[in-house]
């Protein structure tokens, strides 16, 4: 039986798409977000600007896209009914977080962004944030707060250092010295002993209400 052809202007309008999305990847990459102009992404991705307009609606909504489309956390979906009946959260925010640790050390694109949410106040940015809290909030609000009680927010104290350690020592050896408290970021033994603490501190934590 002869392949189903998919036809060409649907096709061809998804292999433009994704190279947009794939030129502001680059532009990030290379120029960082101030790169980030209509006029520049059309160039790289060797289209004429209106395409932006007819397939994402605005710049912003394209460079929305790409953003949602590298973020880890916007991403992340537990399965909150069994980890209210069985996991309580425990492996799953430790996988995550540790699954967080290794994909912000290969992902540069995603470091410029978190490097642009701390030094510019936009809705595109923002609109991310509040995608991320809100995943948070279906964990801790469902899961971890009705086991925890009333250490609930002291667990959530917990996460929240480990998440912005995962962020800091990602972002500071890109950019600056490879060390952080005698360990190098740069290698796998001194991010081994990261992942390590994680683990520990999410167990203890666990222990802790036991």
């Amino acid at each position: 039986m002869p392949r189903k052809v998919v036809q060409g202007p649907i096709r061809d309008k998804e292999k433009t798409k994704q190279k947009l999305l794939a030129a502001v990847g680059k532009i990030l990459r290379v120029k960082g977000y101030s790169g980030l102009k209509v006029s520049k992404i059309a160039a790289v991705a060797g289209f004429d600007k209106k395409l932006i307009y007819e397939y994402f609606g605005s710049t912003d909504k394209l460079i929305d896209e790409y953003i949602r489309s590298q973020d880890y956390w916007s991403k992340f979906s537990p399965n909150i009914e069994e980890e209210v009946q069985i996991g309580k959260g425990k492996e799953t925010l430790t996988q995550g977080i540790l699954m967080q640790f290794e994909n912000l050390k290969k992902n540069k694109e995603l470091q410029k962004i978190i490097l642009w949410e701390l030094s510019e106040s936009k809705p595109i940015l923002r609109k991310l944030v509040d995608q991320r809290e809100a995943v948070g909030a279906d964990l801790f609000g469902n899961v971890t707060d009705p086991y925890f009680g009333e250490d609930a927010k002291k667990f959530r104290a917990i996460i929240a250092l480990i998440v912005s350690g995962v962020y800091y020592l990602n972002l500071y050896p890109a950019y600056n010295a490879s060390e952080f408290c005698g360990l190098d970021m740069k290698t796998d033994a001194g991010r081994s002993e990261i992942e390590k603490a994680i683990v520990d501190i999410i167990d203890f934590a666990y222990q802790m209400k036991k």
